[in-house]
């Protein structure tokens, strides 16, 4: 790995616990900036009002975080083609990133480079064709690793061919990534695949850590008590009041409910806790502050 670049499973043992992930971004900016519905969603906000998206990465900083994830969910390929931008993918990229580095500044902040799933992530059934779904995962983990980016930081992924081509690719290419995995009440993904084998497929290509993101509490909760944890495991789980897919989301778990929700898992040792989709940095130094009473040296 590149010495310039900051190690997460060393930042992890120097803290000596669970490292804490940012919250929400895309669903707060909506509601701090007002931007209209794009294609390229948030990420259109990295070239209209870049303060607001630095600003942000540098609140989560603030409150707590050790890990703030790139305001990149949709700068990928097949999203960009559809997008009507002034600007190559490669520097949409890049700019998209930098902002997180500017955030950062000096401090040792792992910046997680946010790789969404190629289409909308709660789409069930994918629309594009194998070669597209390779370019795009594999184009759009090249431009955020050459521009930076810590680790491999991929989101919401819930089909077994993108899984596989993702997890193929950066093991290839020796590109450190987490794998966060989104699933159904029935504990499968949304290609109708067990989670538990799309874990193991996924083991083999040596992530550095296997994750759960944008799950209700409750969600999370079933698959916790009816399954072995992944050797290195995260979570960062959903705060939205109604449903998962809704537009316009808001919070719906206050930041003390929250930390009350995650302290069951403590026990199983995790690499990571945040807080997904209607949650705010007052999750994230809710979480803080509840580490700094539990996990004093």
């Amino acid at each position: 790995m590149d010495k310039s670049r900051i190690d997460i499973l060393e930042k992890q043992k120097s803290l000596n616990r669970p490292l804490i992930l940012d919250g929400a971004t895309g669903s707060l900016l909506k509601q701090v900036t007002k931007f209209e519905e794009n294609i390229l969603w948030s990420s259109i906000v990295n070239i209209t009002d870049p303060k607001k998206v630095i600003a942000l990465h540098k609140e989560y900083i603030y409150s707590g975080a050790d890990i703030i994830t790139t305001n990149t969910f949709r700068t990928n390929p097949e999203v960009y083609k559809q997008s009507n931008i002034n600007l190559s993918n490669e520097e949409f990229v890049q700019r998209s990133v930098q902002l997180a580095i500017e955030a950062r500044n000096e401090k040792e902040i792992i910046i997680a480079g946010s790789n969404a799933p190629a289409e909308d992530c709660y789409q069930t059934e994918r629309t594009i064709s194998k070669y597209d779904l390779e370019y795009n995962h594999k184009k759009h983990i090249e431009l955020l690793w050459e521009s930076g980016v810590d680790v491999i930081w991929n989101e919401t992924q819930s089909h077994w061919d993108e899984i596989e081509i993702i997890s193929k690719f950066c093991s290839a290419n020796s590109i450190p990534f987490v794998m966060n995995f989104f699933f159904t009440s029935e504990l499968k993904l949304l290609s109708g695949d067990p989670l538990t084998e799309a874990i193991k497929m996924v083991v083999d290509y040596s992530p550095i850590c296997i994750g759960f993101n944008c799950i209700k509490p409750e969600q999370f909760l079933k698959y916790y008590e009816g399954n072995d944890l992944p050797k290195s495991w995260g979570l960062y789980l959903n705060c939205g009041a109604g449903n998962v897919d809704d537009k316009n989301i808001s919070c719906g778990i206050e930041p003390k409910e929250y930390v009350d929700l995650l302290k069951p898992f403590l026990k199983s040792n995790p690499l990571f806790v945040g807080s997904c989709c209607g949650s705010n940095p007052n999750h994230t130094k809710a979480i803080k502050e509840f580490f700094n009473e539990v996990y004093r040296n």
